[in-house]
């Protein structure tokens, strides 16, 4: 047995600079431009080991072992979903049902800015709710740089717009993950969340088109934006406050699409934005290639449900792979668990971070059918034969899918390395003892720590299992309530998703602009950190100030 260190070099400071070297050189590397996001990856995974084995004194075997399971934990299931998502993408594009959906979301409206609104943000929510990992950004990005959107727009916008559903992402497995650790109901974690994040369900779909069109073009529409923002967020509310947290995407964003969609039939701007491109200077608007210009004629009864097919089909394999019972069938019987030997529980977790000595698991579990990228293949390859695909042509297209998603893939698994072996050498919870030293400003920087948990390991569920403990600790050793401050590691941690590797590379790879991660991610980073210190701002009202007391559920 090997025991986590936290305060390896005897100095608190120190020990966190040290802890910080790997994701700060990661994000230095992608954010300079100047390395590719695959080299910086492999670059940022060997120096976590470094950091691990020579200062945190992990086994040279055990930090291996631990990089070699994120590596493989990395393509299943995050690489998997990208993989088959594009695959989709590419079918629709071969078969032309991806020109007729152009076609159709022009039909509710031309204006770019409405588009955004419609896609990344209640669209994207409903893939964010049936599948989470990655799936959202992967199928907005594509869908947008489909409909001539710059690279830059569709992947940043899309990034920023996957903020607010995280939380309750695939069927609300973070605050499953988050109750798993701490013990609270997640009824309870799931209704605390649903008290912050409808606030910035309202906010987001305006930042989203401030960031694209500017404080003008937000103006011009701020009637429809209201729509989307009011029709997902008092949902959000209900649903998680007085029904459960698993349906809380589902339901908000259906109705947010609806309402919106109705909207736009009685209500349009008096000037379209028809510019793809970020307002003022688009570094990639100027590498795309002009888009064809969109045919305006309308569509048939016929051409309108060619066009949705694929979409449907995926949605209805979505809700399916989503649901607890059919994964747990699948499970039962599909399922390869892999105990990495000379690792899996032979890593203690120990106090300040847990309650006692906790063995930490090292198990990949190939659960190769209840994979959300095996839903998204199996709704693919349905798609591809009612379009009249035949087997070879299936396979010679999957063939190109994979030789165009080869880097990404790399990219990712690397990735996960990282998080995964920083999580089990015990280096992100020396970064959050370091959160947690902050006394009573803690309600703000514990929010962040939920953003950094997030960043580093690239889902909220991760951020919530490897940090949710830890705030039920601090916060009853600070006398707040435990409820608050692990649903602000959730809340928190939301506005973490768009900086984080894994999402930057799969955005990259949605809109085929492979290279440009370092320009994404210093798009997103000021609106990344901003929006969570307004989280952070809202739970230290609920720490501290009357009436946002009222809505702290113990």
């Amino acid at each position: 047995m090997w025991n986590q260190i936290y305060n390896p070099l005897g100095n608190a400071t120190l020990s966190t600079i040290a802890a910080a070297i790997p994701v700060v050189t990661l994000l230095v590397l992608i954010a300079s431009g100047k390395v590719k996001a695959h080299i910086a990856a492999i670059i940022a995974v060997i120096l976590t080991n470094l950091i691990a084995i020579f200062v945190f004194t992990m086994p040279a075997g055990m930090s291996i072992r631990a990089s070699l399971l994120g590596i493989v934990a990395g393509f299943f299931p995050i690489g998997w979903i990208v993989l088959n998502v594009i695959f989709l993408y590419q079918i629709t594009v071969a078969t032309g049902q991806f020109e007729l959906l152009k076609r159709a979301v022009g039909g509710v409206t031309e204006d770019r800015r409405l588009q955004l609104l419609l896609i990344a943000f209640s669209f994207g929510a409903f893939f964010e709710g049936a599948s989470g990992f990655g799936t959202p950004v992967a199928i907005t990005g594509s869908v947008l740089i489909g409909l001539g959107f710059s690279p830059l727009a569709a992947s940043g916008l899309s990034l920023i717009a996957n903020t607010a559903p995280v939380a309750y992402g695939a069927l609300g497995t973070p605050i499953q993950g988050l109750a798993s650790v701490t013990g609270l109901d997640p009824y309870t974690l799931g209704a605390m969340v649903g008290r912050q994040l409808p606030v910035f369900s309202l906010i987001v779909p305006f930042w989203v088109v401030w960031a694209f069109a500017g404080w003008r073009g937000m103006k011009d529409i701020w009637p429809a934006i209201l729509v989307t923002g009011l029709s997902f967020a008092i949902p959000q509310f209900v649903i998680s406050n007085y029904i459960n947290p698993w349906i809380v995407d589902i339901g908000a964003s259906l109705i947010s699409m609806g309402c919106l969609i109705l909207f736009l039939r009685v209500w349009q701007p008096k000037q379209l934005w028809l510019s793809p491109a970020l307002r003022g200077r688009d570094e990639s608007a100027s590498t795309m290639t002009a888009p064809k210009p969109m045919d305006k004629t309308g569509l048939t009864q016929g051409e309108l449900w060619s066009a949705l097919l694929p979409w449907i089909i995926v949605c209805v394999v979505m809700l399916i792979w989503g649901n607890g019972a059919f994964k747990t069938w699948a499970n039962s019987i599909f399922t390869w668990n892999y105990p990495v030997p000379d690792l899996h529980n032979m890593i203690n977790k120990v106090p300040p971070v847990a309650a006692k000595p906790t063995p930490e698991g090292a198990v990949f579990a190939f659960t190769y059918l209840s994979f959300t990228g095996t839903g998204m293949l199996i709704a693919a390859i349905i798609s591809g034969f009612l379009a009249g695909f035949s087997p070879a042509r299936m396979i010679g297209e999957y063939g190109r899918t994979i030789k165009l998603c080869a880097i990404s893939l790399i990219t990712i698994s690397a990735m996960l390395a990282i998080g995964t072996l920083t999580r089990l050498s015990g280096v992100d919870a020396t970064l959050g003892l370091a959160f947690a030293a902050t006394g009573v400003l803690y309600p703000f920087f514990g929010t962040l720590l939920g953003w950094l948990g997030v960043a580093l390991t690239g889902s909220d569920t991760a951020s919530n299992i490897l940090f949710g403990n830890l705030q039920k600790i601090t916060s009853e050793q600070l006398g707040l309530s435990s409820v608050l401050m692990g649903a602000a590691n959730s809340s928190g941690g939301v506005m973490g998703k768009m900086i984080d590797a894994q999402s930057i590379v799969v955005a990259s790879t949605a809109t085929n602009w492979y290279g440009h991660e370092g320009t994404i991610l210093r798009f997103v980073f000021k609106h990344s950190i901003a929006l969570a210190c307004l989280v952070g701002l809202l739970v230290m009202l609920q720490a501290y100030v009357y009436p946002f007391t009222a809505m702290v559920l113990k």
